[in-house]
């Protein structure tokens, strides 16, 4: 266990019970913290890591004024909360890290590319609707973007969900009514050919820790894969290290964030979207670097010095495990075999199993002559089938 000095934060609140607050439970042991967690059920993940435990939703408003009275500081596993709500508990004290404003930036794709365009980040071409658009209004909108072009919920969307490629102008339309014509960011479709995230955190003194670039690869817009690091030329790597570090600076970030970027075949990085808290291509941190994406996490929140960011291997590749159309038996049987998976760290986040659902992910670290390509089918043979 790390030495705590007087002066650092020990109680750390976290709004979210899921598996990315379970996934602190190592950080929190090594750094002498104490966890309370506000979740809605007994039996989401972090409940069993957690040294104490508020029952209640999420937005709850009153619980998180209860987690504000026994925690130095709260931090966030998701940023689905009510911003408005816990405007009051800022304005009395509570400390909230990232803070407010950064989590509302969030809240809306549209404010999102305006910040980024506003601090010269490299924003695809975006336009937006409010819903009270006429037909003629969405046309105009749609007609500098061109075709084909993304259509994406402005707020709660993730994973894929709140997504609908538009093929052309006799689409745009009909996708909106299936959107019940509710307020959308419209984005160029960029053709990239590789998919890159960087997770980066900041302290509150405004130190800032970068970990490697990696490739993420989707299947059904899902998370499949990540590769650390990606293969990319230095000069990409070094724009995704400077992007890193603009963003965090201009927001002030008190915290960790992952950004997605897309890279294009002329090796253009286009930004797509932010999550300011621990995010699922930085999960190979764990095992892969020397401090994970959530020590660091709770280092930056608890004003303890950012951590080493370093892989620990040449390579390594992240699988994750997601819920199968087949019987919960099938899956604790594949689950015993990928135990015995050499050089593997399997994680299950016990969740009640649904297809589709992140149930748990694999991580193995690599030597430099591996095929990560490889070693991922590997694994994948075996949870998906061939």
């Amino acid at each position: 266990m790390e030495q705590a000095t007087p002066n650092f934060i020990r109680r750390v609140g976290v709004i979210g019970g899921g598996q990315l607050a379970w996934m602190m439970g190592p950080a929190v042991q090594k750094l002498g913290l104490e966890l309370v967690v506000q979740t809605p059920n007994s039996t989401d993940p972090a409940v069993t890591i957690a040294q104490s435990t508020l029952l209640a939703p999420i937005a709850d408003i009153p619980a998180t004024a209860s987690l504000a009275a026994q925690c130095d500081v709260i931090t966030f596993e998701n940023e689905f909360i009510d911003c408005e709500g816990l405007q009051a508990l800022a304005q009395q004290g509570t400390v909230f890290r990232p803070s407010l404003d950064v989590l509302a930036l969030v809240l809306d794709k549209r404010h999102q590319r305006e910040f980024f365009a506003h601090i010269g980040l490299p924003n695809p071409r975006y336009n937006f609707l409010d819903g009270d658009e006429s037909e003629a209004e969405l046309s105009a909108k749609a007609e500098p973007i061109g075709f084909p072009l993304v259509m994406k919920t402005r707020r709660l969307g993730y994973d894929g969900y709140g997504t609908s490629v538009v093929k052309d102008a006799a689409q745009l339309s009909a996708t909106w009514d299936k959107f019940n014509r509710a307020p959308v960011l419209l984005e160029e479709f960029v053709p990239f050919k590789q998919e890159l995230a960087v997770m980066v955190a900041r302290s509150a003194e405004g130190d800032v820790a970068v970990f490697p670039t990696v490739e993420t690869q989707q299947v059904g817009q899902i998370c499949r894969r990540v590769f650390a690091p990606a293969h990319v030329n230095p000069e990409v790597a070094a724009r995704m290290t400077g992007l890193a570090r603009t963003l965090v600076e201009q927001l002030q970030l008190v915290g960790i964030v992952g950004i997605e970027c897309f890279l294009t075949s002329d090796d253009r990085v286009l930004i797509n979207e932010i999550a300011p808290r621990t995010h699922n291509s930085g999960h190979y941190s764990l095992d892969a670097c020397e401090t994970s994406q959530f020590e660091q996490q709770l280092r930056a929140v608890s004003d303890r010095p950012l951590g080493p960011t370093a892989l620990n291997c040449p390579q390594a590749v992240m699988v994750n495990l997601l819920g199968l159309d087949e019987p919960e038996v099938s899956h604790h049987q594949k689950l015993e075999t990928l135990k015995q998976w050499p050089e593997a760290t399997l994680y299950w986040y016990n969740k009640a199993i649904r297809p589709g659902r992140k149930l748990g992910h694999i991580t193995l670290r690599l030597d430099a002559a591996a095929d990560p390509i490889a070693a991922a089918a590997a694994i994948e043979a075996v949870w998906y089938g061939a």
